[in-house]
């Protein structure tokens, strides 16, 4: 990852290490940035079996993603898979989903987008089967804002290239969706923005749910949500790199 992309600026004059402190990270390949996201997001619970894809675009139009064959606790940066823009691969003896034409007509249609990521996710798989949007209840539910579209018209696995296409179409410029009876879509700039929406959606699902169970409560206002909102567009400091020094310190091979 770029050194603190998309952190606020005069956040990182305050808070970044000085001269001489050790570095949150060390220097990572862009593989190495995917395999990571995989096991990070594995432990938020986008873990269902092999299912689920991350592509990151690079700046040269080429795309990194997952295997199919490999789940996303196992894999490792040699193992990430680089494609074409049109999706072929170049450099892998692996293959990829057929369900990838999501991300690459995603891809396409919006070039902001440099991060898409789909899984069958636990907590907003709930509401995404339950077809409803869980309400925002506390600060981390808020870090993404209050919008969250529900794709509601499901007509199989997005392997088909028109329904894909529709789903594609039907996000919009939306930075997230739940896909109604399947699971959850997240899109992002870069990988930091892209993680932070996953956790927050997934904590946001998670906490709606429980509070549900327990009787239900009182919402925020789409106001107090616009202000906590903030860490959406500058990034949360330094989180991506506490969660991915995390994964390092359980399987300091993953990087390889």
């Amino acid at each position: 990852m770029k050194k603190y992309e998309g952190l606020n600026q005069a956040m990182l004059e305050q808070y970044a290490p000085r001269p001489g402190q050790r570095a949150l990270l060390p220097e990572l390949s862009d593989k190495a940035q995917v395999a990571l996201m995989c096991r990070m997001l594995t432990r938020e619970g986008w873990n269902e079996h092999i299912a689920g894809h991350i592509t990151y675009r690079l700046d040269n139009g080429n795309i990194l993603t997952n295997p199919w064959e490999l789940a996303w606790g196992e894999l490792t940066a040699s193992d990430i898979v680089t494609l074409d823009p049109q999706g072929q691969i170049i450099d892998s003896d692996w293959n990829v989903t057929p369900a990838i034409g999501l991300h690459l007509q995603l891809h396409a249609l919006r070039p902001d987008t440099h991060v898409v990521i789909h899984n069958h996710a636990h907590w907003s798989g709930i509401w995404a089967c339950m077809q409803r949007v869980p309400p925002v209840y506390d600060q981390a539910s808020g870090y993404c804002g209050v919008e969250l579209p529900l794709y509601n018209e499901y007509e199989g696995t997005f392997e088909d290239q028109a329904t894909s296409l529709s789903a594609a179409e039907a996000l919009g410029d939306a930075k997230w969706a739940l896909l109604a009876n399947h699971g959850s879509l997240v899109v992002g700039r870069d990988l930091r923005q892209a993680h932070l929406r996953v956790i927050t959606l997934e904590w946001r699902s998670k906490r709606a749910y429980e509070v549900a169970l327990a009787g239900g409560g009182k919402p925020l206002s789409d106001e107090e949500v616009k202000k906590l909102s903030i860490a959406d567009d500058n990034g949360f400091p330094f989180c991506w790199e506490a969660m991915a020094r995390k994964e390092l310190r359980l399987d300091p091979t993953l990087v390889d």
